[in-house]
């Protein structure tokens, strides 16, 4: 079971193509100017089975998952079981963390079988004092794109825009995906009420 904040499909605004974005729940790092502190209690969200994770997202034809948060290698076996179960349907997995890849490296078994499931690992902190202007899907300029198979080796973040995703439940709150920064999503805030899952690390 994986302990999630949210489940997207069919977003092009967590990615490359179009993908099934899943916000792990629980973050030990809790980043200064986080974009989701909802997202840093390790007791919050909802288990989901990662099977079901899977069937729904082949059958929302994506091309790959984007695992953000929260920090996703906080829980290092259900990651490993979902990207493990994302390969073995054909998508691809870029996974985010707050955690540099050389420290991820050192960590334990658990950590390693996850990364070495993952084609694109975006790593680092999230530093509010160093804002990132010139690159997609990063939101400070000390995290890096580490492309750990060819996967995604023709994905430019210097030539990529980025992009919002929004949509109007049912219940007529606002759903957002993608990159706002803090000022926009507050603006976005006095609008409407909103559901504030968007990327932070």
């Amino acid at each position: 079971m994986l302990r999630v904040g949210r489940v997207l499909h069919g977003t092009m605004a967590e990615g490359p193509g179009l993908r099934t974005a899943i916000w792990f729940q629980g973050c030990s790092i809790r980043c200064k100017g986080c974009i989701n502190p909802h997202l840093f209690s390790p007791r919050g969200g909802t288990q989901l089975p990662v099977a079901g994770i899977i069937d729904d997202a082949v059958a929302a034809g994506v091309e790959g998952l984007t695992l953000i948060g929260g920090e996703p290698f906080d829980q290092p076996d259900a990651g490993c079981s979902l990207a493990t179960a994302a390969r073995a349907a054909g998508l691809g997995v870029i996974a985010f963390s707050g955690y540099e890849y050389e420290a991820l490296r050192e960590r334990d078994d658990s950590t390693r079988a996850f990364l070495a499931k993952v084609d694109l690992l975006v790593d680092g902190p999230y530093q509010d004092w160093n804002p990132e202007t010139d690159r997609a899907l990063v939101g400070s300029g000390n995290q890096r794109f580490i492309h750990l198979t060819d996967r995604y080796k023709d994905y430019r973040p210097e030539l990529a825009r980025n992009r919002v995703d929004i949509r109007v439940r049912p219940d007529g709150t606002i759903e957002v995906a993608g990159f706002l920064d803090s000022a926009a999503l507050d603006d976005l805030g006095r609008l409407t009420s909103s559901t504030r899952t968007l990327r932070g690390v």
